[in-house]
């Protein structure tokens, strides 16, 4: 069924792209469930980027991840209370907090990385079509980065 949003074609591609974002965060919540692990996806981008870079402050984690400071911290406030990070302060910086998985954290990447696996070939089939979402993701992404939509707009 076609609706006013999907007919609006471009202008709505922030919606669409938040609908799609929506379907795939539910359907990675219900995978991670049948597998019997209790993970929120929004959680991914901490945990992971901590899986691969073992100790990293608050602004390092932010960047990795690339969302706001305050966006991070509520994220930490989160896993920290499950558990799965703890923090320390820096040695040479007291300013500085050192984030890490705790062995809870460990123990579910562990869980995880199987279904990860799973997940990719899903995902890489999903999107392996004629316009490849990833490739044209990274393409926008790169696009921004020379110049963003609201420069863009501003030319006109």
């Amino acid at each position: 069924m076609i609706n006013v949003i999907d007919e609006s074609g471009i202008l709505a591609i922030s919606t669409r792209l938040q609908r799609l974002a929506d379907q795939l965060r539910k359907d990675g919540q219900l995978i991670y469930k049948a597998n019997g692990i209790d993970f929120e996806p929004k959680w991914f981008p901490v945990i992971y980027t901590l899986y691969l870079k073992p100790v990293l402050s608050v602004v390092e984690i932010s960047m990795e991840i690339g969302y706001t400071h305050p966006s991070t911290i509520s994220l930490l406030k989160e896993l920290e209370k499950e558990k799965l990070i703890r923090s320390k302060k820096d040695k040479l910086d007291e300013r500085k907090r050192l984030i890490q998985l705790t062995e809870k954290g460990k123990t579910l990447v562990a869980e995880m990385q199987p279904v990860w696996q799973r997940m990719v070939v899903a995902l890489t089939a999903l999107t392996n079509t004629k316009n490849n979402l990833m490739k044209a993701i990274e393409e926008v992404e790169a696009q921004m980065k020379t110049l963003s939509f609201l420069e863009r707009e501003r030319q006109l």
